[in-house]
């Protein structure tokens, strides 16, 4: 019995000191879903939040800071080196990359290696040379090395349609605890659900992190046309073919010499 109380007793103690979760994120976004028209050129979307701390917290000597992952529907992306085959330029090499972001912005206050350390970065996937891709190796996936020449392609390419981005300047303390965020979409951002991923770290450890999603839908006549060709196949393989007999039977009439 005097054993059980005292087993109880060191449980109790060990829990009473054991470090409660200091700080947590409270976050928004300024919509959550996206409506692309026909005259859709791209649009800005803000985060905003606050680090909420409990009464016994004391103030972090080197202040916060944040990092906001946005990674757009995932897909096979595919890379392709170009050579010169009896002299004309043709795919010579591709890679494949499974499941990887079609969309992917890395956003923070100020460069990620200035915010933790190499190790930290790399197994939290922060920044766009740590987050993984990986390659269908038969039945199993492959992480693919930071410094392989397709994953550095992939990434660039992406970068020149604004695709993926890193910016270390995006995410503003408004005060020691309240920030904001801007999310740049382009015209080219492809429709889907969007994950938005936000740690926050201070002295360089991560304390706390919080996850957000926001969808890019079509609206107007793109998005009946869209749905009516998914569901309904047939009648609009048949409509097509009526409309481009007609057009064509059109023409010949304008068009036609007496």
């Amino acid at each position: 019995m005097k054993r059980s109380l005292a087993a109880f007793a060191l449980i109790a103690l060990a829990a009473a000191c054991a470090p409660a979760q200091a700080e947590k994120l409270v976050s928004s976004l300024s919509t959550h879903q996206v409506m692309i028209s026909s005259s859709f050129t791209g649009t800005e979307l803000v985060l905003f939040g606050s680090v909420e701390r409990d009464g016994s917290t004391v103030p972090r000597r080197g202040g916060y800071d944040l990092v906001v992952t946005v990674a757009g529907p995932r897909q096979t992306l595919v890379t392709r080196k170009k050579d010169r085959v009896l002299g004309i330029w043709a795919n010579a090499e591709s890679r494949a990359f499974t499941e990887a972001p079609t969309y992917l912005a890395v956003l923070s206050n100020r460069p990620i290696d200035a915010i933790t350390t190499p190790e930290t970065m790399q197994k939290l996937g922060l920044g766009l040379a740590n987050v993984p891709f990986f390659q269908q190796a038969g039945i199993s996936k492959v992480l693919t090395v930071p410094d392989d020449t397709f994953r550095n392609a992939l990434i660039r390419l992406k970068g020149t349609h604004g695709l993926y981005r890193e910016e270390n300047n995006a995410v503003t303390f408004l005060t020691p605890n309240l920030f904001r965020a801007s999310i740049q979409i382009p015209a080219e951002a492809p429709l889907g659900t969007y994950e938005v991923d936000i740690k926050l770290f201070a002295d360089g450890a991560s304390l706390a992190q919080t996850t957000s999603a926001l969808e890019i839908v079509k609206v107007g006549i793109e998005q009946y046309v869209a749905s009516t060709a998914r569901d309904h196949a047939l009648l609009y393989g048949l409509a097509t073919m009526l409309m481009a007999l007609a057009t064509g039977w059109l023409a010949s009439v304008i068009f036609r010499r007496d």
